[in-house]
């Protein structure tokens, strides 16, 4: 690894601001504008929504799309500022990512596939079945060669996330062929 030292070229700085404190990045404002107009969809969108209260909710549904608009304007404004000031995001120090190696489609493919055969198998089998299977399949792909530990993992986590959503959340997800058992 070598330490090279880099400079500037001549009347700009390091930072990425210009003469003048021009800035050249102009990516970073768009992103600082991206977000902003996100912000003001998401407020304008909250404004539309109809005043709905009870005496369990006093604040209603329109409260958390009120903070999320907001926030999204005050990062988008804090950000803008910070490029304007020549801020420039750090370096990634890397990953253990081979970038001259090609990629591994072999485990895309398996792990599309196990996506694939999830959205066909979730409403005839039920969540429990399919889900067990997407989690063994995508374990497999990723390098998991103890098939039995694999699949009962996933049946374990197929059916905490199918109760999760019952109970926690009262979303009921397909119960499928298990439907008087579950």
């Amino acid at each position: 690894m070598s330490t090279e030292a880099t400079t500037a070229p001549e009347g700009t700085s390091p930072s990425g601001a210009g003469p003048l404190g021009r800035v050249r990045d102009r990516a970073q404002l768009g992103l600082c504008a991206a977000l902003a107009v996100v912000g003001v969809v998401v407020l304008v969108d909250a404004a539309s929504l109809g005043r709905v209260t009870s005496s369990n909710d006093p604040i209603g549904p329109r409260a958390m799309p009120f903070v999320v608009g907001g926030l999204l304007l005050l990062v988008s404004v804090l950000y803008a500022l910070d490029v304007l000031r020549g801020g420039v995001g750090e370096a990634e120090a890397g990953e253990d990512v081979e970038l001259g190696q090609r990629a591994d489609w072999k485990t895309v493919g398996i792990l599309a596939g196990a996506f694939a055969l999830n959205a066909l198998l979730i409403e005839p089998l039920g969540w429990v079945i399919s889900g067990a299977l997407l989690f063994f399949l995508s374990a497999f792909a990723l390098g998991n060669r103890h098939h039995v530990r694999g699949l009962a993992i996933g049946i374990a986590m197929s059916l905490v996330t199918f109760y999760a959503f019952a109970i926690g959340l009262g979303v009921n997800l397909p119960a499928g062929i298990l439907q008087g058992i579950l």
